[in-house]
């Protein structure tokens, strides 16, 4: 018997993925916690519908995010540090002040777990953060670090 998939099943298959399963199985199992439904020729041209929906809505976002990530690399964000006299800064720039600076000079909600900083920022200067808008794009926001 043929069975449309409706959530991930171990050992089974994956959500949206038709299977081949004992009748018994299907039946008693599968249908019964509703982790699947019957295979019918509606079921399946629902299921591709479906799938397609997914793909455009897939494609927009990536295309949105492309398009953010253009805007976001010709921007900067300025954020303050404390420093002694010598130079030497008390703390670093983390990416949740990253991500304020964001929002108060750009209007961007940034999320800060999405940047990547490989190291604190412990000094002033300029330095380019990586923000990860979407599994497949990446940007590169400039942060400019001031002294108080």
């Amino acid at each position: 018997m043929k069975v449309i998939l409706t959530q991930d099943v171990k050992n089974v298959g994956k959500k949206d993925q038709v299977v081949e399963l004992k009748e018994g199985y299907a039946r008693n199992f599968i249908f019964k916690k509703n982790l699947g439904i019957e295979a019918t020729p509606k079921n399946l041209n629902d299921l591709k519908l479906r799938q397609k929906n997914d793909d455009k809505v897939a494609a927009q976002n990536l295309a949105d995010a492309q398009a953010f990530a253009k805007e976001l690399e010709t921007k900067s964000v300025e954020v303050f540090i404390k420093a002694g006299k010598d130079g030497r800064t008390f703390g670093s720039v983390s990416t949740k002040e990253i991500a304020s600076a964001a929002k108060e000079q750009l209007n961007y909600d940034l999320d800060k777990k999405k940047m990547n900083l490989k190291d604190p920022i412990k000094s002033a200067g300029t330095f380019m953060v990586p923000i990860r808008l979407h599994p497949k794009v990446t940007a590169e926001l400039k942060v400019i670090v001031k002294d108080k």
